[in-house]
């Protein structure tokens, strides 16, 4: 637990503006981060080399041969195995910074042969546990103890510079990879809402703290 620290005026005035901002977006806000790109894009520079030609029997791309007897499980259990890593494909396609949108839009692609508009949202919310459990599983490694810069948990100081373009912004930097930060905090197999909850408890730990 962080030593109390004693705070002018006007930087409890900063503390409580920020305060209110980050948990207005943690409650049901939306802060704008980067695009992400369509299916077809993703599918060009991450999917395609072994997609594109059925590398170690993955399915090619608009091959409905291929996709037929996946796709009878849903395109969520799809989305999952994308994400989570199956035989000879790694979690992400070997790329911890697509999120889970773009992959739900390549799998339409490739499912469909580009003839699927790109889906607006992921096909399922894959989670593997709380934002506790995901901390201790990855972020607290770095995070308990502020290793290469990390913000502390619980040093709120740390925190607020962090705040001013919202939570969602450091969700996505989270995800992509930030300075010595790898993306996904280096658990590849990490979803969105996996990191989504992870930033949400290191918040709760720290701007609540005196």
């Amino acid at each position: 637990m962080m030593t109390p620290r004693s705070q002018r005026p006007v930087v409890l005035t900063m503390t409580m503006a920020h305060f209110a901002v980050a948990f207005g977006l943690l409650v049901g806000g939306s802060a704008a981060a980067a695009a992400d790109r369509s299916g077809k894009t993703v599918v060009d520079s991450v999917c395609a080399s072994c997609h594109g030609e059925g590398k170690d029997g993955a399915p090619r791309v608009g091959n409905t041969a291929d996709w037929t007897p996946r796709a009878k499980y849903g395109l969520a259990r799809l989305l999952h195995s994308s994400m989570e890593g199956l035989r000879k494909m790694p979690a992400h396609g070997g790329q911890a910074a697509v999120t889970d949108l773009e992959m739900t839009r390549a799998i339409a692609y490739m499912v469909s042969g580009g003839r699927t508009p790109d889906p607006q949202k992921p096909y399922a919310k894959v989670s593997h546990g709380s934002g506790a459990d995901i901390v201790n599983a990855a972020c607290g490694n770095c995070h308990r103890e502020g290793v290469g810069g990390a913000p502390k948990i619980g040093d709120k100081e740390a925190w607020l510079p962090r705040l001013p373009k919202g939570v969602d912004e450091l969700v996505a930097s989270a995800i992509h990879g930030h300075n010595k930060m790898p993306a996904r905090g280096g658990l590849a197999n990490l979803s969105d809402v996996d990191i989504h909850a992870a930033v949400s408890f290191m918040l709760s730990q720290s701007l609540t703290r005196k």
